[in-house]
């Protein structure tokens, strides 16, 4: 778990940098971002298997929490209503 837990925290960064940069680029509804963050987090853990020798499962669970950990991060303050970009 100690190995998750640590390799969480490295995924958190990139996980959240990729997450702003969907938020910034696609008008998407405010409450499916968890969800996409969530998904990246897992998708970032599958492919980080050249940096680390866990196995998959724990890959997946490390990129699942960190997703969460992102969404935390910038959304527990901001009212969940609207789209991420405006529409022109």
């Amino acid at each position: 778990m100690d190995q998750v837990l640590m390799f969480s925290t490295v995924l958190l960064p990139i996980v959240s940098s990729l997450v702003q940069l969907v938020k910034k680029t696609f008008p998407l509804p405010k409450n499916i971002i968890p969800m996409i963050s969530f998904i990246v987090g897992i998708v970032i853990g599958a492919i980080s298997y050249p940096f680390t020798s866990m196995e998959l499962v724990l890959r997946l669970w490390a990129g699942g929490l960190a997703g969460l950990s992102a969404t935390g991060l910038f959304e527990i303050v901001n009212k969940r209503e609207g789209m991420t970009k405006e529409s022109k």
